[in-house]
């Protein structure tokens, strides 16, 4: 924990320019767990020195080289990986048993995903035309990860840096350093180049935004809310650089009648609730065809009651706290809102379960017979809250789905095969998961309109981070 008050930088374990400093809390407990190193300009401006340096010679790199340090990166990260799960139940609350199954495992998955589509990716080419095409390393990146999914998303972005001969500088969420910091010592076990990965911590205002304003940075690559993803692409155009956002979500999930209700229901609600519902593509709105719509109610009412609340440290298939008190206070503000709106508390409610006072724990909470014009159809509340939306023909749901500012994901449940690509071609959004249907390692993620730009993941991910030249003349 003692790094947690130093920076990465160069390949050592540096003393931050910035003397601020923040606490880092538990969100089970609510003690303090650790006090993190909040970074400044001058602290960019030392990594992304160190990180234009290291691009002279890394990028120059062989694929075949690049492909040994990733397996020894994969053979390290194995090592670690409870430390990483272990990481990210204290510092955000995440149940142990789904911070080793889903949370840490990504390290490894998304890494598999990235080797696979390096081994693929071809780095010259020649065009009908007789032209030579070559892809190349963008340069240095400025990266910025959220909380609600810290490995995933560190993953998703410093492993295609690595992969393409890119070098890069981290800023995780200050929230939740420590998994950050283990991976920063992933990295350097498995023997990258000092200045090719570097880290530092702090806050959007002051380090992201000198990140995304400098000028030796060539992309910048953002996972979080869309206020933030916009404010990132402001302070990138002075500099024309590549921008990728990654943002918020109010994933739609129909319900047709010819589903197996029962199953998908009870699924859709476990899926909606993981990860206390702080998941940017979670299924938050349950469109229901009328015909079954009181099935539905009955089934999805028992099955947030079966949804149980605990210790984060306690193995089993509960959820967690809400990260910080912050998103607690604005969870319980929207589930206000829905009940002043006349939306129906079908279960769950205001205040904390039973039994934990300590903690931001919130009861898995579900609204029925609510319009998509209201607030908690349209906005974005990352927590435990899901509401019900009723629909009379396919055509309407369809409308329905597509009547948000986010379009990052959808979800269909339907036996009928043609019905569900048909509505999949429709719905406006970057990934359609049918009949729970599970998103897998080296697939892209990402999102349409106020849900980002640019795709995460795999060989179309990896091309986020080259570049690409044209040779002429040559025979």
């Amino acid at each position: 924990m003692d790094n947690l008050l130093k920076f990465y930088i160069d390949g050592e374990w540096t003393a931050p320019a910035s003397d601020t400093t923040m606490p880092v809390f538990n969100p089970a407990t609510e003690e303090q767990i650790g006090t993190v190193a909040m970074g400044n300009s001058s602290d960019v401006d030392n990594a992304v020195a160190a990180a234009k340096a290291a691009f002279e010679s890394f990028s120059q790199a062989s694929k075949a080289d690049r492909l040994e340090l990733l397996h020894r990166l994969k053979n390290v990260t194995k090592k670690r990986i409870e430390d990483l799960a272990q990481a990210m139940c204290v510092e955000m609350g995440a149940p142990i048993s789904m911070a080793r199954d889903a949370q840490a495992d990504a390290a490894v998955g998304h890494l598999q995903g990235f080797i696979d589509a390096l081994e693929m990716h071809e780095e010259r080419t020649t065009l009908a035309n007789g032209d030579i095409l070559m892809r190349e390393p963008i340069g240095v990146c400025g990266l910025i990860t959220p909380w609600n999914w810290p490995i995933n998303q560190i993953a998703l972005k410093v492993i295609p840096a690595l992969a393409t001969g890119c070098t890069c500088v981290l800023k995780p969420s200050e929230h939740t350093p420590v998994s950050a910091m283990v991976y920063a010592e992933i990295i350097d076990e498995a023997g990258y180049p000092a200045g090719v990965f570097n880290l530092i911590n702090g806050d959007g205002l002051n380090v992201g935004s000198a990140l995304s304003r400098h000028p030796e940075i060539q992309m910048m690559s953002f996972t979080g809310s869309t206020r933030a993803g916009k404010a990132v692409t402001r302070d990138a155009a002075e500099t024309i650089k590549r921008v990728t956002l990654e943002l918020g979500g109010k994933s739609p999930n129909i319900v047709f009648s010819d589903c197996d209700l029962e199953e998908r229901v009870a699924a859709s609600v476990d899926e909606c609730m993981f990860n206390s519902g702080q998941s940017c593509d979670a299924p938050t709105r349950l469109l229901v065809e009328r015909s079954c719509y009181d099935d539905v109610l009955r089934i999805a009412k028992n099955a947030a009651e079966k949804t149980t609340v605990g210790d984060p440290t306690r193995t089993g298939d509960h959820i967690g706290p809400l990260f910080d008190r912050i998103q607690y206070n604005r969870v319980q503000a929207m589930i206000q809102r829905g009940l002043d709106e006349g939306a129906t508390l079908l279960t769950g409610g205001l205040g904390k379960p039973e039994g934990f006072e300590t903690g931001y724990y919130v009861k898995p909470t579900i609204f029925s017979d609510v319009s998509n014009d209201m607030a908690i159809a349209q906005e974005e509340i990352f927590g435990p809250v899901l509401v019900i939306i009723p629909f009379d023909d396919e055509e309407t749901a369809i409308e329905i789905a597509n009547d948000s500012p986010y379009g990052l994901a959808a979800y269909v449940q339907t036996s009928s095969k043609q019905r569900a690509e048909r509505v999949a071609s429709r719905l406006r959004a970057g990934a359609i998961h049918i009949n729970g249907g599970i998103f897998n390692y080296g697939s892209p993620f990402g999102g349409y309109k106020q849900s980002g730009n640019g795709r995460e993941g795999g060989l179309i991910g990896m091309e986020e981070y080259i570049e690409t030249k044209t040779l002429h003349g040559i025979t």
